[in-house]
């Protein structure tokens, strides 16, 4: 017993001493504050010891102490996380974009995972794995009852090493063997450039990994030198966000050498940082639109800021996510690391566009937002009014995109999904992907394929609001004044649902392209079937038709609720 107290002494004392040693930066803070560090850290290191001594049961300090450092963080911010040793290359994919693995997205199916995609010229594409393969063995063992999560874990590891998986595909009586050889797997941040509608260039980005700013250039200059652009969109939609130096670079490229692009500012002087464009720009002149919606965060953010701030092109879509924390990793003993947030940053205009507050809570321990009225004006190098608090919002607004209940049902039950797969064991070949269009027969032939799947066991939005009309009524001691209506209501709708199919016909056909094209042409070839059905982008093509509008957008005479500019 009295060698554990020891035990727990000294690492009691070593854990103040190195924080002590690894905080000397922050002297003048630490010291106001050691009384009560070492009081807690004293408190915390012999709770700890008392703990795994005397409690009932076998205890397991590890998971202990992850649940315990979760907890403590989690009262911070969501981006404020402990990275132990066994998630470091979880980490590094984040920010590198690499890991050793086959090169696939998989998939649950019933008991089983599939391949969803394979990464085009990685293993599993050299193996010939195609979407829609069933995995059941690998290295000689059952995937039955296992999780993405487990598959996901066996098939990462060391380049070079090996896998024997058995397969079950689509339209072949036996079951396939394929030996796979792990590599490092690299996804690019830019997964499709080209040209659409004659001269305007489209660059789609992904993440903001450490080769996101090469990426973009060597994207943009090809479309310069081989397609003659004359004007581009910078599509951001859904892209989280990842390193600062990387947002910072690609603004460069349409900005400037010497303009400020976002500011930092933290408890610590040295977060207080300016980050200016450094290098030459790539052009100056070529008009831009920058797509965006809730799912741009963080680094899109200080894009697509900084780009509207400086007046140097036009943001379109929806209002982005609202991340302006910045966050820095620390290392930590036994090869585990902290992501820490460490300061705010801002856009050009001095606005920052953090919509939560972590450090005020309301009473269900949820972070809220700024509301609308203690939002502050600032203004663009030409005098636009913009707003901090809640986010990038848009130049030109774009409705969120919202499935119908039945695309819905249709994709969660994977029968858009096991469709494609069945089209193209049954179909060598297609037209490219920008040429391939479902024919009604083939549609027709889907309806025919589904006709006895569950898939229309979804409820709708009326359902759903004449269901809560029911509830009320029944509360109300009204119902029963109209039990037949609402009998006869519902029959009328599940009578409607019936042409639901024909109803949503162009968005289930939308989707049925995009998935059939990914199974001859990958990612790739989704994204540029999609093109002809986005919104955003037939909407950006628009604008850069009109001269006036794109400029009335940028000098601030464009009225955004009658879509026209107006006259100075």
């Amino acid at each position: 017993m009295e060698k554990v107290k020891s035990i727990f002494k000294r690492f009691k004392i070593l854990f103040v001493i190195a924080l002590i040693g690894g905080s000397s930066i922050f002297t003048w803070g630490f010291t106001d504050n050691y009384f009560e560090l070492s009081k807690n850290l004293d408190i915390f290191a012999t709770l700890f010891r008392e703990l795994n001594i005397y409690y009932v049961d076998e205890t397991k300090p590890g998971d202990l102490m992850k649940k315990g450092i979760d907890a403590m963080l989690e009262s911070l911010d969501p981006y404020t996380n402990y990275i132990p040793e066994s998630d470091i290359e979880d980490y590094r994919f984040m920010t590198t974009g690499e890991y050793g693995g086959v090169g696939a997205v998989i998939r649950q199916k019933g008991d089983y995972i599939v391949v969803a995609e394979p990464y085009e010229n990685f293993p599993a594409h050299k193996a010939d794995l195609r979407a829609g393969d069933m995995i059941l063995e690998i290295n000689g063992k059952s995937t039955k009852g296992k999780t993405v999560s487990d598959i996901s874990k066996i098939l990462k590891g060391q380049p070079n090493t090996s896998l024997k998986l058995i397969i079950q595909r689509e339209g072949e009586k036996n079951n396939i063997e394929k030996n796979l050889v792990r590599e490092e797997i690299k996804i690019d941040n830019v997964p499709y450039s080209g040209v659409i509608d004659q001269n305007i260039g489209y660059i789609k980005l992904t993440s903001f990994t450490e080769t996101a700013s090469k990426e973009v250039k060597e994207a943009l200059e090809k479309l310069k030198q081989k397609n003659d652009i004359k004007q581009l969109i910078f599509d951001l939609r859904g892209n989280g966000g990842g390193l600062l130096r990387e947002s910072v670079n690609i603004v460069n490229f349409f900005v400037n050498k010497g303009e400020d692009i976002v500011s930092t500012k933290g408890k610590i002087k040295e977060w207080d940082k300016v980050h200016k464009a450094i290098n030459a720009p790539l052009d100056l002149e070529i008009p831009l639109i920058i797509l965006t919606d809730e799912g741009s965060a963080s680094a899109s953010e200080i894009v697509s800021g900084a780009i509207q701030d400086l007046d140097r092109g036009i943001i379109l879509g929806q209002r982005t996510y609202g991340k302006g924390l910045v966050q820095q990793t620390r290392p930590l003993s036994f090869n585990s690391q902290l992501k820490v947030t460490v300061a705010k940053y801002y856009v050009p205009s001095g606005r920052c566009i953090q919509k939560l507050d972590y450090s005020h809570r309301n009473e269900d321990g949820e972070a809220t937002a700024l509301a609308d009225s203690l939002t502050k004006p600032f203004k663009t190098k030409k005098g636009r009014t913009v707003y901090d608090g809640h986010g990038i919002d848009p130049d030109i607004h774009t409705d969120e995109k919202d499935f119908s209940s039945i695309a819905v049902s249709l994709m969660t039950k994977n029968l858009i999904f096991d469709y494609a797969t069945q089209y193209h064991s049954s179909h060598p070949k297609i037209p490219s992907s920008m040429d391939f269009n479902l024919s009604d027969k083939e549609y027709e032939e889907f309806v025919k394929f589904i006709e006895n799947k569950k898939y229309d066991e979804y409820v709708t939005q009326t359902e759903k609001r004449v269901e809560e009309l029911k509830s009320i009524a029944e509360k109300e001691k009204y119902y029963d004044g109209f039990s037949n209506e609402y009998n006869s209501l519902i029959n009328k709708i599940k009578e409607n649902k019936k042409d639901d199919l024909n109803k949503f016909k162009k968005e289930i056909k939308a989707l049925l392209e995009e998935e059939i094209v990914s199974r001859y042409y990958f990612q790739k070839g989704r994204i540029e079937a999609s093109i002809k059905y986005d919104v955003e982008i037939q909407k950006s093509i628009s604008v850069f038709k009109d001269k006036a509008l794109y400029n009335s957008v940028l000098d601030g005479t464009y009225n955004s609720n009658q879509k026209t500019p107006l006259k100075k």
